[in-house]
């Protein structure tokens, strides 16, 4: 896992990259908890996204877990890989699985979020 990505509470990643967007995903964990991903209902590009609210919808064999937005901007890019194969998103949760990239209208929100390694330590606990 690359350690310089942030986690939100609810197992989302954010991988800041340099330019204004971030790239978000779901953890390993969560994918792990979620089973096999079936479907994958994903925001449009150009929509306004507010941190802490639901964005997209994962849905597994399991269940469907509403994804929440780590970070307040709009939605520049969304992986549209996911929608013919929903599984990268088990496979490679942190590389072709990522679900879509946001600009930033606040930077200083990335401060907020759990490092890797505090992100690892409060899943151990569980």
């Amino acid at each position: 896992m690359d350690m310089t990505l942030k986690f939100t509470e609810s197992h989302e990643w954010v991988r800041d990259n340099g330019d204004g967007t971030v790239t978000i995903g779901i953890s390993d964990h969560a994918q792990g908890l979620l089973g096999d991903v079936v479907f994958v209902d994903l925001p449009d590009v150009e929509d306004e996204v507010e941190a802490g609210e639901s964005f997209s919808l994962v849905e597994s064999v399991k269940a469907a877990s509403d994804i929440y937005a780590p970070v307040t901007g709009e939605i520049v890019e969304i992986n549209e890989e996911l929608e013919d194969s929903p599984e990268l998103i088990n496979e490679e949760p942190y590389e072709t699985g990522w679900i879509a990239k946001v600009k930033l209208s606040d930077a200083s929100e990335l401060d907020g979020l759990k490092t890797a390694e505090d992100y690892l330590n409060s899943i151990e606990d569980e």
